[in-house]
């Protein structure tokens, strides 16, 4: 389940929303630092361009730079899209953090509210979650 590189408290395992996801090992309380979400440091525009392949792993650090977490990665980027996530990302001195939104047991599966991605506002969500709002963009309020 775990691997070199891996951030410390998480495993990767196949996950029940999509593929592959990460997982607690430990216990994280709420607010606590889960991980640092590492890979490649990229421009945005290089970001754009590996937009087009098939899997994405991207997040977006600020208005210029995203992580690739394909490359150099360390689990993070299998954190599945959930509408009722368990943690949130924050960017803090050019770093994105990855934060427990409430108590996270041992073998639960951390996910995130990606909210805005590069796939298209259509791309279905796989949560299974009560309320779940269907895709995993968040739609913009009505026009």
């Amino acid at each position: 389940m775990t691997r070199t590189g891996l951030a410390a408290g998480l495993a990767v395992a196949k996950s029940a929303i999509h593929g592959k996801g990460c997982f607690a090992t430990v216990a994280f309380t709420r607010g606590r630092k889960i991980a640092e979400y590492t890979g490649e440091k990229i421009t945005n525009a290089e970001a754009e361009r590996r937009g087009h392949r098939r899997i994405l792993r991207i997040s977006g650090l600020d208005g210029r730079w995203s992580i690739d977490g394909t490359r150099g990665g360390n689990g993070t980027h299998y954190i599945n899209h959930s509408c009722r996530p368990n943690c949130f990302m924050k960017t803090a001195r050019g770093h994105l953090l990855v934060l427990a939104l409430r108590d996270i047991r041992p073998g639960e599966e951390i996910t995130l509210d990606y909210v805005s991605t590069m796939h298209s506002d259509r791309k279905r969500c796989a949560c299974k979650v009560p309320g779940c709002r269907g895709t995993i963009n968040k739609a913009p309020a009505s026009r």
